[in-house]
């Protein structure tokens, strides 16, 4: 960048904040030898014939630079929701599961055909401004849009995932519902009812919306998310992922990040702390179930009937029922 005229360098550093092409960069006086040594020295990034800032991070830039190639294109589905920081789950053991690594852009209806490559995937459908908003300058839908797009694309469970989340996160049910009805004609509408209706905003994780699900498709009653406990003089700090009152039985979806760590004693420290809350909540005269990815996702038949199981057993228990609340949502602010 030392080499460039002062002029030459202020006005790069503005515009390639988003993708531009070699002649718009060789109007700016910029020369071939340039653009390569800023390449070399990490000023610049080339992604698909477009230059970007160095700085931003590459899978932004990937996204960037795709839309930059697809003119009057729109972020969208996996890659809107990459942008958002929306949670996103899909089963890899589905054949026909999507490219979720593809740069996903919607264009107007007006546009050629829809198209499905490795890297990128083209969807074509109306694109209302109330439906986009933007990122440091990249064009893309809104969650609410991103949200019913993805359900409409997806099967239940994978879809309520990223709901669940949207949800957690501070988008509006009434939004999601908005959006619904303005696309009440379009392919898969039907199934993105569906999971809105079955979205939770308590679920704190994939593996516990997924397990959700699972819970409905046994037969089992819903079961209160969140909830905290009464010791007899605090409220206890730990929250339980899944509470049925009526059986006395928590189930806690343990997901493996729940026990990584850098060391061998962290990693013992984490399992204590685990054993210990289970002591707390059994003290309270509780059943409680643990379950992770396997029981959910390829054998919930088992962890039903270990529920059920365990429900039999707390309606047994005569001590006094506990205490308890449903501890309050965080406090977010969505896109």
């Amino acid at each position: 960048m030392d080499r460039l005229a002062d002029e030459v360098r202020q006005r790069l550093e503005v515009v390639c904040r988003l993708p531009h092409s070699r002649r718009e960069l060789r109007e700016l006086g910029l020369n071939d030898n340039d653009l390569r040594r800023l390449v070399r020295n990490g000023h610049l990034q080339l992604e698909r014939k477009q230059y970007l800032d160095g700085t931003v991070e590459p899978e932004i830039a990937r996204i960037a630079c795709a839309q930059a190639a697809y003119p009057k294109s729109v972020i969208s589905h996996f890659s809107a929701a990459t942008l958002a920081d929306l949670r996103i789950w899909v089963d890899t053991k589905r054949r026909d599961r999507p490219l979720v690594d593809a740069v996903w852009l919607t264009r107007p209806p007006q546009a050629n055909r829809n198209q499905r490559r490795d890297d990128v995937v083209l969807r074509r459908a109306g694109l209302p401004a109330a439906h986009l908003v933007q990122y440091d300058g990249l064009v893309a839908t809104s969650n609410a849009r991103t949200v019913v797009d993805l359900a409409r694309e997806l099967p239940l469970r994978e879809a309520v995932v990223t709901i669940d989340h949207a949800l957690r996160t501070g988008t509006p049910v009434e939004d999601l519902q908005t959006m619904l009805d303005s696309q009440h004609r379009w392919p898969g509408i039907r199934r993105a009812r569906q999971a809105v209706a079955m979205a939770d905003p308590g679920a704190e994780s994939a593996l516990e919306s997924i397990a959700r699900l699972a819970f409905v498709s046994g037969g089992l009653p819903a079961p209160v998310l969140q909830a905290q406990f009464w010791n007899g003089w605090r409220w206890l700090s730990e929250r339980v992922d899944f509470w049925w009152p009526a059986y006395r039985t928590i189930a806690e979806a343990d997901g493996l990040a729940k026990y990584e760590a850098d060391s061998a004693s962290e990693r013992r420290r984490l399992l204590r702390q685990s054993y210990e809350r289970d002591q707390r909540l059994s003290d309270l005269d509780l059943e409680v179930v643990r379950f992770g990815w396997e029981d959910v996702v390829r054998d919930s038949n088992r962890l039903v009937r270990r529920l059920r199981e365990a429900f039999i057993r707390g309606e047994r228990r005569t001590g006094e029922p506990p205490t308890w609340r449903t501890a309050p949502l965080p406090l977010t602010h969505a896109a």
